[in-house]
């Protein structure tokens, strides 16, 4: 059916690191043309690799109800492929966001130490602004509302407060944004699953 060329299908580096989200349309030409193979695991965590011609056979000999049919054969929905040149990563790095910040931190104000709802926090500039902190991955920590009326525009040291960890930007880690709003479960193995807002517009306060 037509539908089925519409599904998301997960694509794999050369290195097997998930780099994109395509449509079955797509990965079936980019599988029709070499340019990449069918990744299907067998259920107790054994990937095989199908070229075009080996997926199409195995299509004809165990029917499946996501399959596309042509005019000469019949091919089943492909969930995982795998580009068998491309061996790059996408180039990102982890927006610096309020979301991020919290997640790099672990909802946990780094002054005290203990774990709050996101909406007791606030975002601390351990060196204060208005006295050259920048607004850096490296100067911006999570803070509950006592530690940060207790710092107030002072630093830690000068408010006799230690950091729990010290501030350090993330290192980016490979991932897909899936937006889709679905995920197969043979993506499980591969995803890195990671939500990433909007890049921050303004200074955090």
């Amino acid at each position: 059916m037509s539908c089925f060329l519409n599904q998301h299908v997960l694509v794999l580096n050369r290195l097997w690191q998930a780099v994109n989200v395509c449509t079955a349309r797509r990965a079936l030409t980019l599988l029709f043309e070499g340019h990449a193979q069918v990744v299907l695991t067998d259920g107790d965590g054994v990937f095989q690799t199908f070229s075009f011609s080996q997926w199409r056979d195995l299509s004809a000999q165990a029917p499946h109800p996501e399959t596309i049919a042509t005019v000469s054969f019949k091919i089943r929905v492909p969930r995982v492929i795998l580009l068998v040149m491309f061996d790059r990563l996408p180039k990102k790095e982890v927006k610096f966001t309020r979301h991020n910040i919290f997640e790099r931190d672990r909802n946990t104000c780094q002054y005290c130490g203990d774990v709050f709802e996101r909406k007791d926090l606030n975002l601390d500039h351990v060196i204060p602004r208005d006295r050259g902190g920048p607004t850096t991955w490296e100067n911006i920590v999570c803070s509950c509302i006592r530690c940060n009326t207790q710092k107030a525009n002072c630093t830690p040291q000068e408010a006799g407060m230690h950091l729990v960890r010290k501030p350090k930007r993330p290192k980016w880690r490979p991932f897909v944004q899936v937006s889709v709003g679905i995920q197969h479960d043979s993506w499980k193995h591969f995803l890195d699953l990671a939500y990433w807002n909007v890049e921050l517009g303004e200074d955090p306060g």
